[in-house]
Order: C-alpha cells, then sequence, then structure tokens
C-alpha cells in the first residue's frame, strides 16, 4: 500500500489509515499484527509506524502490552443493564469469549456499606467472593460479590470459575434477579491496575448491583470495577 512521501504527513496518513482499519476490521480485545507486519502492509519503515501507532495510543484507540503486542481498546464491548442481563450470554451473543475466574473466598463481617444494601446487621457474617473477568484472555472486570445466606458457604467454597449466578441456579435451584444498580467512576487504584492490567489512575465504571431471588429474598450485592475502555453499558428502557 503506496502512501504521500512527505516527510511530517507520512506516518499521519498511516494513523489515519489504521484507525479506519480498526472500525472496519478490529474490535476491543483484539490484537494488531506485529510491527514489521503493519509495516510491510503499509509499505513504510518500522519508526514510522511506531509513529501512527503512537498517534492511536494518545487517542486512547490502542495500548501497547510488553512483550504481549499492541492491544485494541475501541468498540467498547456493549452490556445492557436490566433485570435479566447476563455478562457472559451477551458477549458470547457479539462474537466474543468471556471468561471469570475466582481470586478470593472468604466469610467476614459486613462493613456498613454491605450491611445496608442486604438488611442485615454491621459484623454480621456474610459471604465474600471476589471474581475476575476476561474477555477474549484481556482482564476486564473485578466482582465482589457479598452473599448473606450463609447455608451457601459450603457450596460456594467449591465455585472457582464460570458464571456465578449459573451455578447458584443449578446447585440451589434458586434464580438471581437485578434489582437494582447505581453506576459511578473513579480513577484505578494500584492494586485493581495489577489485576486488570491497565495504567495507574485509569478510569473505571464501578458498579454496584443488587439481586434478590424471583421469591424476594434478598441473595446478593455486588461492587464491581471495570475498565472504562472495554465495556459500554446501555440502560434500557
Amino acid at each position: 500500500m503506496e502512501l504521500s512521501r512527505h516527510p511530517t504527513t507520512v506516518y499521519q496518513a498511516v494513523a489515519a489509515q489504521l484507525e479506519q482499519a480498526l472500525q472496519q476490521r478490529y474490535r476491543c480485545g483484539d490484537y494488531l499484527p506485529s510491527e514489521q507486519q503493519l509495516a510491510d502492509h503499509y509499505a513504510v519503515n518500522r519508526h514510522t509506524l511506531r509513529r501512527a501507532v503512537d498517534e492511536l495510543v494518545h487517542k486512547g484507540l490502542l495500548q501497547r502490552r510488553h512483550g504481549v503486542g499492541i492491544l485494541v481498546l475501541m468498540r467498547p464491548y456493549n452490556y445492557p443493564l436490566h433485570a435479566q442481563a447476563r455478562f457472559s450470554q451477551n458477549l458470547l451473543e457479539q462474537g466474543s469469549h468471556p471468561t471469570s475466574e475466582r481470586l478470593l473466598a472468604v466469610l467476614r463481617p459486613a462493613s456498613n456499606e454491605v450491611a445496608s444494601a442486604l438488611a442485615v446487621a454491621e459484623g454480621d457474617n456474610v459471604i465474600h467472593l471476589r471474581t475476575l473477568r476476561r474477555v477474549n484472555g484481556v482482564p476486564v472486570c473485578v466482582i465482589n460479590h457479598f452473599l448473606p445466606d450463609l447455608s451457601w458457604w459450603t457450596l460456594l467454597q467449591r465455585f472457582n470459575s464460570g458464571s456465578l449466578h449459573d451455578y447458584l441456579s443449578q446447585h440451589t435451584g434458586k434464580h438471581l434477579v437485578r434489582t437494582q444498580t447505581r453506576i459511578s467512576t473513579r480513577r484505578a487504584q494500584a492494586k485493581e491496575c495489577k489485576q486488570l492490567e491497565i495504567a495507574l489512575q485509569s478510569p473505571l465504571l464501578c458498579v454496584r448491583t443488587l439481586n434478590k431471588t424471583t421469591d424476594g429474598a434478598m441473595a446478593e450485592y455486588s461492587v464491581s470495577v471495570t475498565r472504562g475502555d472495554m465495556i459500554e453499558l446501555t440502560l434500557e428502557h
């Protein structure tokens, strides 16, 4: 692919064509070909190609991941928020491969926030699970789940991966329904940066949800932090 050879515009022309390629052929979580392959494709040297990539990194469309490659950040995944919203199923329908793994499972006294959400006394023991969700292998979301029904504790100690709600449905017969969602934003802290493999102070979506069983019993309060560059929330009315 031949481009104008004016020294001040070649990398900008490459950046423009690469951005167009991102819109047409890639989605968030994909990786670009190697720099050498891209340089060959656009018939430029690697220095020019790097400048073009830097332009798109600066615009928030790409991210360099040391030892891995160039990650596409644009075109975030759509996640509708409604009572029956299912993260994994929604992304599967978009042609992606979502996974979930358990990072933590403990019993702990409920904080004031958790107790208020679950309608239990502050200090009462609740089940605390922490899970990490990935999409196409890229960390997207860390979720802290708080559950008041201690009869589920033995069962949940065996939960290691996949959908927590599907696991509960299969093993308890209880189906969870979202009854409240609160959304805010903040900057990533050090531990979250490590878990989500992002830079310090990157923007995060903080989503607090309340789930009940279909018979109205309080079942789960969850607090998730999600990469703001990879998920787009849709409120359905």
